[in-house]
């Protein structure tokens, strides 16, 4: 009952909220009427302004919203200038901070009426920027301002409104699409695997029984190079008994050891011929050599198999107790940091292989995509034939892993292809989709903007090209869309919420 109450509340709440707004609609179209709305940018700086009519010796409110540029963030501090120059006149007031985080108010009187420009001058510690709005006009009465505004009336249908300090909450950007070579995209899948330089079969070199003390010998446990996984038991076996062959070894390698410094003592009496010595010599170099061979890798209780290799166990191919014959693979020891996609496509893009120039990776545990050259990546071959399984044809790019693919899993390929025709591309995240529509948001100023559909054609995972619907000269939400979508449902968003006048 307690929640049901609140809840009651809050729906009397929201009613009422939407049951009063008609005298302060009225008053902010009747507030926007009287404003004029710039907008310019720089290198450094995006700069939004809703200005006063200038008119000649009046005083007109400037209010300036300055966004740091490539993230769209609001500055947080720094002096600014405001410079209106007409006819080599010039009307300037500097403010040393702002009056509230990205935003400065300004109050300036032009003294010169007709065309010049705005310009805004603005410095802190880092460095200074510099934006310019040109075709500025200075009314020589408040009738020929009223009257040019009601002819640059902005067009509202099918917009919303989405305030600076709203985007400078969020990931926000816009930009203009691009024009750009946009070829044929071959879209599959790729199996992660590793490299074959980075990659090691672990094979037995004796015949023996498996026999794994280490309990955690696990696929993806960590190993170093020299580490013993298992050992060859060879204890139980008549023939080919490992252990066996090593305490024969020992045996044969202790006595010619004895032989031949007894020869060296008769030989240096003269006791024994040179001849004899040089036979000794040589059966005690054999016996040892076959010795130390043996002793590096084996014991009394049989064959150690040691990690050529620091990784980690990509597979264990036998089982604890299992008989082995010498040459059977026994593990796969992988490294990581060099990977090979295996991407296979269709016979009927045979033609468009060898034009592949580059590709995008797209992960679907977290839908990233990757271009190749964030991953150091390469095309390294595309198959002659035809894979007999299933009549594709491969084709193997090469990659460096920092931690976000898993070999043996799958990923989702992106394969582009050169060409000379050029065609205009948005971002991935500048596409939204309604009822199978696709649409974008088109800036008509950086806090209005108009639901354009488009018609979208090729995708390479990053970019998607556009058909119709926009031109390279409009401005268009980039990144951040969504959020415009969510204010358009609520309905009710006041244009100017949190703006200092």
């Amino acid at each position: 009952m307690r929640y049901k109450s609140w809840f009651a509340v809050l729906a009397v709440l929201l009613v009422s909220s939407c049951s009063l707004p008609h005298h302060d609609e009225a008053a902010s179209d009747q507030h926007e009427e009287h404003k004029t709305q710039y907008t310019s940018y720089s290198n450094d700086l995006e700069l939004f302004a809703e200005a006063d009519p200038f008119v000649i010796s009046e005083r007109a409110n400037v209010l300036a919203h300055f966004s740091r540029l490539p993230d769209f963030k609001p500055v947080a501090s720094g002096q600014a200038t405001i410079v209106i120059s007409v006819n080599g006149q010039e009307t300037r007031q500097t403010l040393a901070a702002p009056t509230r985080t990205g935003i400065y108010s300004f109050d300036i009187q032009p003294a010169t009426p007709g065309k010049g420009s705005m310009r805004f001058e603005w410095s802190d510690e880092n460095g200074t920027a510099t934006v310019v709005v040109p075709d500025v006009i200075v009314y020589a009465s408040d009738e020929a301002a009223h009257a040019a505004m009601e002819e640059a009336y902005i067009n509202k249908t099918n917009t919303t409104v989405f305030t600076k300090e709203q985007s400078w909450k969020i990931d926000f950007s816009t930009g203009h699409p691009e024009q750009e070579p946009f070829g044929q995209i071959i879209k599959t899948t790729a199996l992660v695997q590793p490299s074959q330089s980075g990659e090691r079969i672990v094979s037995a070199s004796a015949n023996g029984i498996i026999s794994i003390s280490n309990a955690a010998l696990l696929e993806g446990q960590g190993v170093r190079a020299g580490q013993v996984l298992l050992t060859l038991s060879g204890s139980h076996l008549a023939e080919n008994n490992i252990g066996l062959k090593y305490t024969e070894a020992r045996n044969d390698y202790l006595k010619a050891e004895a032989d031949y410094n007894r020869s060296k003592a008769l030989a240096a009496d003269k006791i024994v011929s040179e001849k004899e010595l040089l036979a000794v010599q040589n059966e005690y170099e054999n016996a040892r050599a076959i010795y130390e061979n043996l002793n590096k890798n084996a014991n009394p209780q049989g064959q150690k198999v040691t990690s050529p290799i620091s990784g980690f166990v990509m597979q264990v191919l036998v089982q604890n107790g299992a008989y082995v014959e010498a040459g059977q693979p026994l593990l796969a020891i992988a490294q990581l940091q060099s990977l090979t996609l295996r991407a296979d496509v269709a016979q009927r893009y045979w033609p468009l292989l060898q034009s592949i120039t580059s590709a995008n990776i797209r992960t679907p545990h977290d839908d990233r995509v990757y271009t190749l050259a964030e991953l150091n990546g390469k095309i390294v071959s595309s198959g002659r034939s035809t894979n007999s399984d299933d009549h594709l044809i491969p084709v193997y790019l090469q990659i460096d892993n920092h931690g976000q693919f898993i070999p043996g899993s799958h990923v989702e390929v992106l394969l582009q292809t050169t060409t000379h025709q050029k065609a205009l591309t948005v971002p991935r995240t500048a596409l939204l989709e309604e009822q199978g529509q696709f649409f974008v948001w088109v800036q008509r100023t950086p806090e209005l903007f108009e639901k354009r559909t488009v018609q979208c054609g090729a995708s390479d995972g990053k970019k998607i090209e556009i058909i119709q619907g926009i031109t390279a000269a409009e401005r268009i939400v980039t990144l951040g869309a969504i959020y415009i979508k969510l204010a358009q449902s609520t309905g009710a968003l006041d244009a100017h919420s949190g703006h200092v006048h």
